[in-house]
This record gives structure tokens, C-alpha cells and sequence, in this order.
């Protein structure tokens, strides 16, 4: 089986996490700047195939699209226009980056790499990632 990439999207970052080879798993993997995220995937896809994407879809607490949601329909076109045979999904990112925190807060970490920014987004990808995996096992 190919693994499933998942975006938590940020105009400054972008946290990505992977599943294993069966998909049982999701793991953060990495944080990367906007403009070098179609890049790092084709580097990424020279090693390992990719069967899907996941993104984070940010909604308001009403359901309506935050403000963000623009930016994240761009990164999804452009997925669109990059990897035209990668299907995407959408997964409802509202409480993630909090529940993020949440996990950083509890695992022990130094105040300092808790304040890490890119940990937070790869464990928002993962959590994203976590929820589109337990959902489609239904």
C-alpha cells in the first residue's frame, strides 16, 4: 500500500505527517515553508509512493470557512495542478493546533521546545491526519 500525506497549512508553515506502508499509523513529519512545499513532495515521492492527501479544512465555529480557508484552497489547487493523480480530502481542522498544544503541554517537554511552532504544526497534520484515518475505517 502507498502511504496518505497530511497538511496542517499556514501562511509561514506548513506541517506535514505521513501514514506507515498500511496505513495504521500516522506520524508527523515534517514543518516547511510555503513556497518549498511542492518541491519537498516530489523530493519526498522519489522514495516513497503516495496514495492521497489529507488536507486540514479551517472552519469557523459556526462551520462557515475561516479566514484562512482561502489560502488553504489555493494550496489545494496547486496540489491539484502539481500531482493531478493524487486525490485530496478535506478533514475539519477546527480544535487541532489547540489539541496540539494540549499534547505538547502534556508530553513533558521543556517550557522552551514547547514553545515550537513547528511541533505544533506537524502534530496538527498528524491529528488530521489520525481523524481522516479513523473515519474512513468505519
Amino acid at each position: 500500500m502507498a502511504r496518505i500525506l497530511a497538511f496542517d497549512y499556514g501562511t509561514k508553515r506548513i506541517g506535514i505527517a505521513v501514514t506507515d506502508p498500511l496505513q495504521l499509523i500516522a506520524t508527523g513529519l515534517d514543518t516547511v515553508h510555503p513556497k518549498d512545499v511542492i518541491e519537498y513532495i516530489k523530493k519526498y515521492m522519489l522514495n516513497e509512493q503516495v496514495e492521497a492527501f489529507v488536507l486540514g479544512d479551517p472552519k469557523q465555529m459556526d462551520g462557515s470557512p475561516s479566514d484562512s480557508a482561502q489560502h488553504v484552497k489555493g494550496f489545494a489547487t496547486l496540489l491539484k495542478k502539481s500531482f493531478p493523480d493524487i486525490p485530496r480530502h478535506w478533514v475539519d481542522e477546527r480544535f487541532t493546533s489547540k489539541m496540539a498544544h494540549q499534547a505538547i503541554m502534556q508530553s513533558g517537554l521543556k517550557k522552551t521546545d514547547r514553545r515550537d511552532k513547528n511541533r505544533v504544526d506537524t502534530i496538527a497534520a498528524t491529528i488530521i491526519l489520525q481523524y481522516f484515518m479513523e473515519s474512513n475505517r468505519l
